[in-house]
């Protein structure tokens, strides 16, 4: 498709009609020399003298190649331009950290999967969030792992391929053997204070109670509310186990409910698959579309063509000159 991007110009199509109604023509002295038995002279070169002024006349080619040159720069003025095909862009629409403990705990090879087997929890967990990382198309993903301390595996990013290989190669007490889930929280307040996106979410699954953060989790979960965190926590394991293996359930709810998120218990595979996608439908927004079109600039086509018609009026009034001349 072919617009202008200033239409307002081909008004002057016009202005070189009106300019030669209204303005006086144009008239230009010359030098005459007077020589005595004019008659005469003229009678013997045979030429026929008359009276008067004399008026150049245009051919009518050259006014046709006058006025194609006229519409041609009036052309280029309005700026011609070709539109390609729509470009559909997605922006940012959230930003999701998800928070993974890999504490000594998450060794155990008791998490339920579909078949009625029982693998390793981190493996489930792995299974079920590599798949979640893969299906964001309009959010940027990152990842902390935690336990003894807590690290960020993966900055905010739209690299989903990256992120789910990094969360594929963690392994259990790479972090440290303990729990340490305010610090988790805290490290991922951190890094959402460079994030300019409105939707902030923290998903954090742990089999264990905090054992020793320096931040206390449910202080973590205030302070995340004031930055417009959402904390969505899930808990796998057993609640009545001891030490690191007990899963303490009511935390895992008040941080929750203290950063407006919700909490779950996760009792096999398919079950945290489940939570996940409840949480996509909780915490749904609508991703900013825009769109765009590449545009090729055309100036160069009227212009050339004006430069074209230019050159064969000089030609033709070379020619005309020289025939006149031959005459």
């Amino acid at each position: 498709m072919i617009l202008f991007k200033h239409l307002w110009v081909f008004s002057l199509l016009f202005l070189p009609i009106i300019l030669f109604w209204l303005l006086p023509t144009f008239k230009q002295k010359s030098s005459a020399i007077r020589i005595p038995f004019f008659a005469l002279a003229a009678e013997a070169i045979g030429a026929k003298p008359s009276k008067g002024a004399k008026v150049n006349q245009k051919s009518l080619l050259t006014w046709l190649f006058a006025g194609l040159i006229w519409i041609a720069l009036v052309t280029a003025l309005a700026q011609p331009v070709q539109l390609g095909a729509a470009i559909k862009t997605t922006t940012v629409s959230r930003d999701i950290m998800l928070a993974i403990d890999l504490s000594g705990s998450m060794d155990e090879p008791d998490f339920p999967v579909e078949n009625g087997d029982t693998i390793q929890r981190l493996q489930a967990v792995k299974q079920v969030v590599s798949q979640y990382i893969s299906d964001r198309k309009d959010d940027r993903i990152g990842l902390i792992v935690f336990g003894t301390q807590a690290y960020l595996q993966v900055p905010f990013t739209q690299d989903l391929a990256s992120a789910e290989q990094l969360l594929n190669e963690t392994q259990v007490a790479m972090a440290g053997p303990h729990t340490a889930i305010g610090d988790a929280i805290g490290l991922a307040l951190k890094t959402f204070e460079a994030s300019k996106v409105d939707d902030k979410i923290l998903i954090l699954l742990t089999d264990g109670a905090d054992t020793g953060s320096r931040m206390s989790p449910l202080n973590a979960a205030q302070i995340a509310k004031q930055s417009n965190l959402r904390i969505f926590t899930i808990g796998i394991g057993d609640e009545q186990g001891e030490g690191q293996y007990r899963v303490d359930f009511s935390t895992l709810k008040k941080i929750a409910d203290a950063a407006d998120g919700e909490f779950y218990k996760a009792q096999n595979s398919q079950a945290l698959a489940n939570i996940y996608q409840q949480i996509d439908k909780i915490a749904a927004v609508e991703t900013p579309h825009t769109q765009t079109r590449k545009e090729t600039s055309l100036v160069h086509l009227p212009l050339l063509l004006a430069l074209s018609c230019l050159v064969l009026i000089l030609l033709i009034q070379v020619l005309t000159h020289k025939e006149q001349s031959h005459a």
